[in-house]
C-alpha cells in the first residue's frame, strides 16, 4: 500500500480515481486532481512547501517532486506526463507538457503549455521554456519546435494512455 503521511499536520488530498503504486510516497501538502497515478518508488514529498497537481498528471517510476522551504512551492497544470526518474522542484509546469526520463526542472523555472523537455534535460533555475518548442541538453536549449502531430502523440497520448494504464491496477 502507497504511503500517504501528514507533515506539518498537513495530509494530503487526492482527486477522484488516482491511482497510487504500493510502493508510491505523497506527504503533506499536496493536492491532486483527478485521474492522476503516482507510479512504482515515486515520491510526491510537500513537507517543506505546497506541491499543486492537475488532473490527469502521471508521474512515473522514480520521479521526485517537491519544493523547497519558504522559496519555491510546485505547480502542475493538466495533462502533464513526468517521466521515469525525473525530477520536478520548486517550479512550474503548465498544461500539456511532457518532462522526459531523467530531465531535471529546477526552483522558480516555468516550463509553458506545450512543451516537450527531452530526457536527461536539465532545466536551470529561473528559467522560462517558450510553449511550442522541444528543449534538450544540460542546460536545456531550444531543440526544434513543436508541431502538432507530435504534441497530440507524446502528450496528449501519452497523458490519456496513463489513465488507462492506472485502471489496469485498480
Amino acid at each position: 500500500m502507497a504511503i500517504i503521511r501528514s507533515a506539518r499536520n498537513i495530509a494530503p488530498t487526492l482527486g477522484e480515481n488516482c491511482f497510487l503504486a504500493d510502493n508510491a510516497v505523497v506527504i503533506g501538502d499536496v493536492t491532486m486532481g483527478k485521474d492522476c497515478s503516482v507510479w512504482w518508488s515515486a515520491v510526491v514529498r510537500g513537507d517543506v512547501n505546497a506541491i499543486r497537481i492537475g488532473d490527469r498528471v502521471n508521474i512515473q517510476d522514480g520521479a521526485v517532486i517537491h519544493c523547497t522551504f519558504e522559496k519555491s512551492e510546485t505547480v502542475i497544470g493538466n495533462d502533464v506526463s513526468i517521466g521515469h526518474n525525473a525530477i520536478v522542484h520548486g517550479c512550474t509546469v503548465e498544461d500539456e507538457v511532457l518532462i522526459g526520463m531523467g530531465a531535471i526542472i529546477m526552483d522558480l523555472a516555468v516550463v509553458q503549455k506545450h512543451v516537450i523537455v527531452a530526457a536527461g534535460a536539465v532545466v536551470l533555475e529561473n528559467s522560462v521554456l517558450e510553449s511550442g518548442w522541444i528543449y534538450g541538453g544540460v542546460p536545456a536549449k531550444k531543440i526544434k519546435p513543436l508541431d502538432p502531430d507530435n504534441r497530440q502523440f507524446f502528450i496528449t497520448r501519452t497523458a490519456g494512455n496513463y489513465v488507462k494504464y492506472a485502471a489496469w491496477f485498480k
